[in-house]
């Protein structure tokens, strides 16, 4: 029997036995995983997850990608150059047995990204449900709350207000209210967040957002660094 997952935002198609390279999960070799994003499951498919399907995985050991040459190069009068490296972090898990159904039941800990995203079903997503209602009711009476907006002199309201805390993210070079807003949507709103970006993090948001190599372009990483001091 076959089955096919989803893990770090690609799909695999795996079958008992199997060596599988997957992006970086939160755990150490030896450990017992349970991938319960499931596609497919023979000739089952789902809509688009098969609720309760899961994969048993062994983690055999936490290791790196080929490195890969990133080179970047600006002709202009006083142009520059860069040419950095990167290898991306993997996991490497044998894959155990299929189940079809009763996965969100069996106990065996959910595989979570290297980053902190869950990819598990049962308890854990009933648990991630609970959190973001919870988020909503708070936020429902804090916006119950606030203070009405005046409109100005001509009638029109004013514009909203930058979130508390957060940046001007448009002082970098490149960014428009729309790269801007792509940025919030991803939690990013500080010139500190930025700057504290590792060629991973660059690389990961470059493809996510389709910034098309913009950032290190740009040189959004050392003008965030100078920003925020």
């Amino acid at each position: 029997m076959f089955a096919v997952l989803k893990t770090g935002g690609k799909q695999y198609r795996v079958q008992s036995g199997d060596v599988l390279r997957v992006e970086k999960l939160d755990a150490q070799a030896g450990d017992e995983i349970l991938f319960g994003d499931i596609l497919m499951v023979g000739d089952t498919i789902g809509a688009p997850m098969i609720e309760g399907a899961g994969v048993k995985a062994t983690v055999i050991d936490q290791i790196k990608g080929p490195k890969t040459i990133n080179f970047v190069k600006r002709r202009r009068k006083h142009g520059s150059q860069r040419k950095k490296g990167h290898r991306q972090q993997l996991t490497l898990v044998r894959i155990g047995d299929i189940m079809e159904s009763g996965a969100d039941k069996s106990g065996i800990r959910a595989a979570v990204s290297g980053r902190g995203i869950a990819f598990a079903t049962g308890a854990v997503a009933l648990a991630a449900a609970g959190a973001a209602a919870a988020y909503a009711a708070t936020r429902g009476k804090d916006e119950a709350k606030a203070k009405p907006v005046k409109a100005d002199k001509k009638g029109a309201a004013p514009k909203a207000d930058t979130a508390a805390g957060a940046d001007d993210l448009k002082v970098l070079s490149g960014v428009g209210p729309a790269l801007e807003k792509k940025l919030h949507a991803e939690g990013i709103t500080t010139f500190a967040q930025i700057a504290a970006w590792t060629d991973a993090d660059a690389e990961e948001f470059g493809e996510k957002l389709n910034f098309k190599g913009r950032i290190e372009r740009e040189g959004w990483i050392e003008q965030a660094k100078e920003l925020s001091k």
